[in-house]
């Protein structure tokens, strides 16, 4: 069993991110081999500022690192210090419909009405993202739902090259999807997801928040006038006030329903006191231990560099067969 994931290292590291990837990470260690990417070539599609990448993938790994990824268990590297990433992209592009391709909905929902003015990069993300798993044989994926469409992708891309060169080599990777999995949605608008790149610092917690900035988020998030319901049905039609819900039950790890049964009838102003605190409880440690790792930025690099070298012996022998199978000998 061959774990990968991996998040991209742009803007701040925040609650979604924790929750709905890095928390699950970290209960998966045990499970089998683990590959956590810093996925700095996947973005370029946003055209970061040179001089903040760098430190920004040494934020990521130490947010890794902090939240519970221990780099004696799991390898930890950015996607760059692999260049047979890129190789194998181009090779599985090279047997991908563009079909197939028109078909993302995250391309779709990112480019928008400018779609004609999109980069290639962003239009062929799923092809990377299919050369960063199968790069690596990588047998189980931890995705949210809104990245499961492209591992189905990775899957058919597999499928299509093992039946183009008639060997079953590449291994179609499962997705993970725990059944409590939290989608973290933006404190200002219950139907976006929790980003980074939204341009209101309000509708997210960052990682690096202090306690006080936490507790004015949680108390300005939007929510609506009406007592919280008694049921999961009852609170479905209102999205500011399930996000809210639904961030207590995954910090606390109880069932949606048991927070709904705890806080039926409440004010939200009970509710939002208890999560700011709950929030706290859990981000304080993180933070921390977060600030602590950038204090030694050689330290972070080492582990880097550890996990980069265990990719590249693995990527170069997979990458080996690859070229033998299409009929490319290097030299």
């Amino acid at each position: 069993m061959r774990i990968l994931s991996g998040v991209q290292p742009t803007g701040s590291f925040h609650l979604g991110n924790y929750l709905g990837a890095i928390k699950n990470w970290v209960k998966m260690q045990d499970q089998g081999e683990c590959l956590f990417l810093i996925v700095d070539l996947h973005s370029l599609t946003t055209h970061p500022q040179a001089s903040e990448l760098k430190a920004s993938v040494r934020s990521v790994a130490a947010a890794y690192m902090a939240s519970g990824i221990d780099p004696e268990k799991s390898f930890i590297f950015p996607q760059s210090a692999v260049m047979q990433h890129t190789e194998l992209a181009w090779i599985l592009g090279c047997g991908t419909p563009l079909g197939w391709l028109n078909r993302m909905t995250q391309f779709k929902e990112k480019a928008g009405k400018q779609k004609d003015m999109a980069n290639l990069g962003l239009y062929a993300y799923p092809v990377l993202q299919a050369a960063d798993i199968l790069l690596y044989q990588a047998t189980h994926v931890p995705v949210g739902e809104d990245q499961k469409q492209h591992l189905e992708l990775a899957r058919d891309i597999a499928g299509a090259f093992n039946r183009n060169y008639e060997e079953e080599y590449f291994v179609l990777p499962e997705p993970v999807i725990p059944p409590e999995s939290a989608r973290i949605m933006s404190l200002r608008d219950g139907t976006s997801k929790m980003s980074k790149s939204d341009p209101s610092d309000y509708s997210r917690i960052n990682l690096s928040d202090d306690d006080e900035t936490i507790r004015l988020k949680i108390r300005k998030a939007k929510t609506d006038p009406e007592p919280i319901g008694d049921t999961v049905e009852s609170m479905e039609a209102r999205p500011e006030a399930i996000n809210l819900l639904s961030i207590y039950s995954a910090l606390s790890e109880m069932t949606l329903k048991d927070t709904i049964e705890k806080y039926k009838g409440a004010s939200f102003s009970t509710l939002k006191s208890d999560l700011a605190e709950l929030t706290i409880s859990v981000i304080s440690p993180i933070r921390s231990r977060m600030i602590q790792l950038l204090e030694n930025p050689e330290k972070i690099d080492q582990v880097l560099a550890r996990g980069g070298a265990h990719a590249r012996k693995l990527a170069e022998t997979h990458m080996t067969h690859v070229y033998e199978l299409i009929g490319i000998e290097k030299v």
